[in-house]
């Protein structure tokens, strides 16, 4: 069944072709020697959001003068030598596609360019031996340069001037949409009725619906409306967001823990405190005072247990509690402010200096360097491949091979698993053939004149690129349409004929091929493979957290982590989906949201540690433990893991007895928390077994005698048991 395309997509597709157009005639005007490549340009660039349009056309004319430089330099170089030529191109593309990989902004579109430029470029003209020289290289490079750039500034130009489709407002609805999502969770969570009923939390989702917008945020600099000059609050208003995630999870569970031991129901006084901070952060940002949060956070402290040596599991808890509602109040009047800061910016009422905040950068996101490698070197190798192919048969339109090869591994190697979408491509490019001959060979031979040129383009152009505007349907009109544009730049119109026409689509269904091929080999991962190693990926950063000498930035790691939780997100519900894993690494990572939460609470021990050892207390062991637990994929043996529970217990005894309270409670609230995280089926902590424990270790301790300095001096004894 055919989907009729809707009015915006008719008129994304006329904006399109208007820009496709306006460069074919410009690059005639000029006298370009291969016109086409300017409409070729110019779909490729072509978004719906006219942002991601202008940020995209900076990098691409960035990544083909990098391409071009690359052109000058390599080719003349190389060229000569066969098999060494080979190995370079294939080299210079995998290197591009790594760089790509490891930068999941647009920035990595300049790498991208800057890869298949070489192809697009360098590979024709080598093959027109005709006039190719070594001489000349540096001409083509410039050529095709200009040809390339004429496509991406017709491109932006019409999509920012035309009926403009910014994305600053669709950012700011789906801000909205998260914001009344937040205020609707955190209702859920604290009130009564809700407790008692089981909460339906889907963090996953808030982490997914993050993620996309701190994604689609930055191209918030290039968009068309006025909520580009909020950029920096927009972002730090997508830092607070993260933070709820840890912090609404661990509210729910703490509640759920604290409801179970007191038969279904907290004191009165708490869960009035929790009704309120309820019904003030669903007031949202224009109807709260600020003095609100301040009354709250003083009841909160109000009600924060005074932790002594008697003190029991259950108050621990609620010390945990207090510090998450505490950071819940914070993080969502920082929402409110900075929601606020938006309409004011919006409205040209504050200065530019006063919107500025600080925000978490995109280079802190998760990325998979060995998926990286394995596309790079799968490209590389397609590329060497079928460069050597080429050489090899001496076959004269055999460069659309590496060409074709090189460009569909880069486009889809972001893919899990590119090969049935590369499937797809092939066919496609097999089905534009007879569209590319009619056109190639009968229609624009007979187009005499510009306007008869654009006549004879529309009604394939316009209908196609109507599929344009959504991912599910452009991944197959794709090959289908940029097949056919591409066929055209490879010819002029008067020297094509119906043998090299043929001999040129076989040479690009080899290449689209063998991108597949050679994804299938190197490339392929499972899903638990991805899985098992995103979250090895987090285990490894709550490691480097136990090792840390000084504390991270909480909302730093908090981003990091649940950028992790997005990504794991639409995995693990297609590894569910398709039958569940074996995989020990799957099923660890659905308690992804506890680890997430232990390593911010190891980020706030590292900030109490300076302060805590000036009165002789450390959480240094404790932190090695956990390092020790999370280096060893929580595989511990069951000695290892209750010698954890112990020094946990041990810690929490110590800072419970302890007569100063600098930081105790801080300290005090994240041992809690970690406990619970890593440890929810065992026995609740006990002040008397850990006294115990405590006694039994002291007197196992050995005393370390004084040991005389070379000056015949003796050192302090070291108390071990602290």
């Amino acid at each position: 069944m055919i989907n009729i395309p809707t009015r915006d997509e008719f008129i994304f597709s006329l904006k399109c072709f208007a820009a496709a157009m306006l460069a074919l005639y410009l690059a005639f005007r000029i006298g370009l020697p291969r016109p086409f490549w300017a409409p070729l340009t110019a779909y490729v660039v072509s978004q719906p959001m006219a942002g991601a349009v202008r940020s995209k056309a900076v990098y691409r004319v960035t990544g083909t003068v990098i391409g071009a430089l690359a052109i000058v330099i390599l080719i003349p170089t190389f060229v000569n030598y066969t098999g060494l030529f080979a190995l370079v191109i294939g080299g210079w593309f995998g290197f591009c596609l790594f760089m790509s990989l490891m930068d999941r902004t647009p920035r990595a579109y300049a790498f991208l360019l800057g890869g298949y430029t070489v192809g697009f470029v360098a590979m024709p003209a080598i093959a027109d031996m005709a006039t190719f020289s070594i001489s000349s290289i540096f001409d083509v490079a410039v050529a095709r340069s200009e040809e390339i750039i004429l496509g991406v500034l017709c491109s932006t130009v019409v999509h920012s001037l035309v009926l403009p489709k910014g994305i600053g407002d669709i950012i700011l609805q789906r801000l909205d949409q998260v914001l009344d999502d937040g205020q609707q969770w955190v209702k859920n969570i604290l009130t009564a009725r809700q407790a008692e009923t089981g909460s339906q939390l889907d963090l996953n989702k808030l982490a997914l619906a993050i993620t996309e917008l701190r994604i689609m945020s930055t191209h918030l600099p290039y968009d068309t409306t006025n909520v580009r000059w909020t950029t920096n609050i927009v972002r730090s208003m997508q830092d607070r967001f993260s933070a709820l995630v840890p912090i609404l999870s661990a509210v729910e569970d703490r509640l759920h823990v604290l409801h179970t031991s007191n038969s279904g129901k907290l004191p009165e006084e708490w869960q009035k405190l929790l009704d309120d901070i309820a019904e003030w952060i669903t007031r949202g940002a224009e109807k709260t005072d600020p003095g609100d949060a301040i009354r709250l956070r003083r009841r909160i402290d109000r009600f924060m247990p005074s932790i002594n040596g008697e003190s029991h599991w259950e108050d621990m808890l609620l010390a945990n509690l207090s510090s998450e509602l505490y950071r819940l109040v914070d993080a969502c009047e920082d929402c409110f402010d900075l929601r606020r800061k938006v309409n004011i910016g919006l409205k040209g009422e504050m200065p530019p200096s006063e919107m500025r905040e600080t925000k978490v950068s995109t280079m802190t996101l998760y990325v998979d360097r060995r998926l990286a490698l394995s596309s790079a070197f799968a490209t590389a190798m397609s590329m060497i491949v079928s460069c050597l192919f080429w050489a090899a048969s001496g076959w004269p339109t055999g460069f659309a091979a590496p060409m074709m090869a090189g460009m569909y591994c880069m486009f889809f190697s972001t893919f899990d698993n590119p090969v049935p979408i590369l499937k797809i491509q092939f066919f496609g490019t097999l089905m534009s053939s007879p569209v590319s001959g009619i056109y190639l060979l009968w229609l624009l031979p007979s187009a005499h004149s510009f306007e008869m040129l654009v006549l004879l383009l529309a009604p394939f152009l316009i209908w196609f690129g109507t599929y344009l505007a959504k991912p599910a349907t452009a991944v197959k009109v794709i090959p289908f349409m940029f097949t056919v544009l591409a066929t055209l730049t490879m010819f002029d119109m008067g020297s094509a004929n119906m043998t090299s026409y043929i001999n040129s689509q076989i040479s690009q269904a080899i290449g689209v091929g063998s991108a597949a091929l050679f994804m299938a080999i190197f490339r392929t991962a499972s899903v638990d493979s991805l899985i098992q190693r995103l979250v090895h990926s987090i285990w490894n950063d709550i490691t480097k957290l136990g090792e840390a000498v000084k504390a991270p930035s909480a909302i730093a790691v908090t981003v990091k982590m649940v950028d992790g939780i997005s990504l794991l997100a639409p995995r693990l519900a297609l590894a569910t989906k398709t039958g569940g894993t074996k995989n020990p690494g799957f099923i660890a990572a659905t308690n992804i949201l506890s680890d997430l939460r232990v390593g911010l609470n190891m980020t706030r021990l590292l900030r109490t540690e300076t302060k805590l050892e000036r009165h002789h207390m450390s959480v240094r062991p404790v932190l090695e433990r956990l390092a020790n637990y999370y280096r060893q994929g929580k595989k511990s043996q069951d000695a290892a893991t209750e010698e954890l529970l112990r020094e946990i217990d041990q810690t929490l005894y110590r800072m419970a007895n302890t007569e100063s309270r600098l930081q105790q409670n801080q300290a005090i609230a994240a041992l809690a928390g970690i406990r619970r995280d890593l440890f929810p089926d065992a026995l609740p902590y006990s002040p008397s077994t850990a006294g115990d424990r405590e006694k039994d270790q002291a007197k196992k301790t050995p005393e370390i005698p004084p040991e005389p300095d070379k000056a015949g001096d003796t050192v302090k004894t070291i108390d071990t048991t602290i």
